[in-house]
């Protein structure tokens, strides 16, 4: 009887294991005939025709038109923000359990991360200067209805930037600027609403022509242990928002095709531009200057880095170019009395 027992057993197992097994093999086959079957592609047509067309609005911005209200400039300042879309399409293609919509998402999801993925890695240490770096240069529109200037420089020299660019200044904050930063930032040089406080030597400051006047961009050269530093200091013109003319650019464009002319004609290899470029650089218009110079935020900055507007940043309008050095980290520093975010990096020779 015990043997009998046994053996029976042996086969009860076995039997169990082999329909596990068959569960298991079922399991499969129904799941590829699941996929295999027509439903689920038919549905949510509207779904796939969208994300389709998200994908390609995003891989296709360059060629929207700026003719028509500049829409071409409005849809690449915020296009970072096209990217919310996609789950939205999909918590919609999953509620319909459309499987031709999830796959068509496969489309904005790989241009979104095409274009903007680098952002949303590591980069340097996140709201601080890298160790390693030679210098660290910030930059700030003060605002010119800033409450509390005083407070803003108390604020900024603590960052411990080795340069850094103030714009928008007042003639009426200057003095409060000029007393703060002397502390700290022995050397400036002052341009009409732009200036730059620096704790190295500076030489050969002079305007840039930017199209408007000589008060909105200066180029200087700030004296380094490792040699000489080009800094330009920039605020391009306004944007517009128009019920008739869209959005109007015609000012910030043209200074923009200028600086990008200076730009190219520095004969210093080594060069930084900081400044309130009162835009994005996917934006076009900035082009000539991208060009030729690289962003801080490009494999260093921490995040996408919103400077603008201070309570609810969503678009990075205030910039830091370099040219001939590295990048080793870019952050946001902390809301001051103004209407904008400062921004600052470290770089490396």
């Amino acid at each position: 009887m015990t043997q009998v027992d046994t053996a029976e057993t042996g086969r009860g197992d076995a039997g169990h294991q082999d329909t596990g097994s068959g569960t298991w093999r079922v399991g499969i086959r129904r799941a590829i005939r699941a996929g295999c079957r027509p439903e689920p592609w038919r549905r949510g047509p509207v779904l796939a025709a969208l994300a389709l067309l998200l994908g390609l609005f995003m891989l296709l911005h360059a060629w929207i038109p700026n003719r028509i209200g500049g829409l071409g400039s409005l849809v690449e300042t915020f296009l970072p923000w096209f990217g919310l879309f996609v789950p939205l399409l999909l918590a919609g293609a999953l509620s319909r359990r459309s499987a031709s919509a999830v796959a068509a998402l496969l489309l904005p999801v790989v241009v979104w991360l095409n274009l903007f993925g680098g952002l949303l890695g590591p980069g340097g240490p996140p709201g601080g200067s890298h160790p390693d770096s030679d210098l660290t240069v910030a930059s700030h529109n003060v605002g010119a209805d800033n409450p509390d200037p005083a407070g803003t420089a108390r604020d900024l020299a603590a960052s411990g930037a080795d340069v850094l660019a103030l714009l928008e200044v007042t003639p009426q904050a200057l003095s409060v600027y000029e007393t703060e930063l002397a502390a700290a930032y022995p050397y400036r040089a002052v341009r009409g609403t732009v200036g730059l406080w620096s704790k190295l030597p500076l030489s050969d400051t002079g305007p840039v022509d930017i199209g408007m006047d000589s008060s909105r961009a200066l180029r200087t050269t700030v004296a380094t242990d490792q040699g000489p530093l080009a800094v330009y200091v920039a605020h391009l013109g306004s944007v517009r928002v128009f019920p008739r003319n869209g959005f109007w650019t015609g000012q910030r464009d043209a200074g923009a095709r200028m600086l990008g002319e200076a730009v190219a004609a520095e004969r210093n290899e080594r060069m930084v531009l900081l400044g309130d470029l009162n835009g994005t650089l996917d934006d076009r218009a900035f082009d000539g200057i991208a060009s030729r110079m690289r962003s801080v935020q490009d494999g260093a900055g921490d995040g996408f880095g919103f400077s603008w507007p201070a309570k609810f940043p969503v678009a990075r309008i205030d910039q830091i170019l370099v040219r001939g050095v590295e990048p080793d980290s870019s952050w946001v520093l902390p809301a001051t009395g103004s209407d904008h975010l400062p921004v600052a990096a470290g770089i490396s020779w």
